[in-house]
């Protein structure tokens, strides 16, 4: 069965996507939508029957679609969504859905009322270390976890800027965040501490802080700290989540997984998969046959992570523990 796509936005996450697209059968990226029309043209050169818009409701009116991607930046999210759910058009969209509560509330509340199929661009949670991470804890109690993600600054002008991006935490850590979610449940409270040690000094218009640790406490009575920092050089970072249970230590990686069970006991798996690659052939099954199952974070779900970030940020500007909504 042929998916008819159409993309809101052409940016770097936009082009990832895309790559997969190309390789799964059925999928077919008919319509492109950017604020620059030449952006939306040169990403339509590579499709056959693709044509560009710079306007949503043309594209949305113009194009039959099966579906939507909108790949926009945090500080673009609310109307192009609500557009997209007025015509019953299911939708993938990239984290984070927003910047505040407001928005993504309003977007909710209009999905539920079309019961309308979506997904949320949480890739991490396809990857097989996670999978496996998954099986493991069945058969441990979590005590404790640790989560990092440590690289260098996004070139991209306005991530820098904090009104724009949210920050680091809620941009790029939100992965971490929802990994941590997905591996040991639901978050109650959150306490965060960021601060400017060195890029605010270097780099023009840099509002963002670049260091940063948010403690959390589980539902489940364990604790979770979550790290990130984008000071340093570029390829030099880490990324992942450490579990630490009863039955030892799950270390979940973007390349893999460690299972430390004593000093001589340790299960290794690497894995050289592209998560963004699995999120995207699941999107289109669910497409294809209707079954919602094969998403593994929609808006409901995914909503529930924005509401840590938020109140991440909040915390680190008040100073104050923040409880997150029931």
């Amino acid at each position: 069965m042929a998916v008819k796509i159409g993309f809101i936005g052409t940016g770097g996450i936009a082009n990832n996507h895309l790559r997969n697209l190309a390789n799964i059968e059925g999928a077919e990226v008919i319509a492109f939508c950017d604020l620059v029309l030449e952006r939306a043209e040169e990403a339509a050169k590579s499709w056959n029957d693709a044509r560009a818009y710079n306007n949503v409701d043309q594209m949305l009116d113009d194009r039959k679609l099966d579906a939507v991607y909108l790949c926009l930046p945090p500080m673009a999210h609310g109307e192009a969504e609500l557009k997209v759910i007025e015509r019953g058009i299911p939708f993938l969209v990239e984290k984070p859905i927003g910047l505040d509560r407001e928005v993504p509330d309003n977007i909710l509340k209009k999905i539920n009322e079309k019961n309308l199929m979506n997904a949320v661009g949480f890739q991490w949670r396809y990857h097989p270390a996670v999978k496996r991470a998954q099986e493991i804890l069945k058969e441990a109690e979590i005590g404790m976890a640790l989560g990092y993600w440590l690289g260098g600054l996004p070139k991209t002008p306005w991530w820098r800027v904090k009104h724009l991006s949210g920050g680091q935490f809620v941009e790029q850590t939100i992965h971490m965040t929802d990994t941590l979610r997905y591996l040991c449940g639901e978050v109650t409270e959150v306490y965060a501490a960021y601060g400017s040690r060195i890029l605010h000094k270097r780099v023009e218009n840099m509002t963002a802080p670049d260091v940063g640790s948010v403690t959390m406490k589980l539902a489940n009575g364990g604790v979770a700290t979550i790290s990130n920092s984008c000071i340093l050089p570029q390829g030099s970072g880490l990324t992942g989540l450490n579990i630490y249970t009863d039955q030892g230590t799950i270390e979940v990686r973007g390349n893999g997984l460690r299972f430390l069970k004593g000093k001589n006991d340790v299960e290794d798996l690497p894995m050289n998969v592209q998560a963004h690659a699995l999120e995207d052939v699941e999107f289109i099954k669910a497409l294809q046959t209707g079954d919602r199952s094969y998403i593994l974070s929609d808006y409901a779900d995914a909503i529930k992570t924005h509401e840590i970030v938020v109140a991440a940020n909040e915390s680190a500007e008040s100073g104050q523990p923040v409880k997150l909504r029931a």
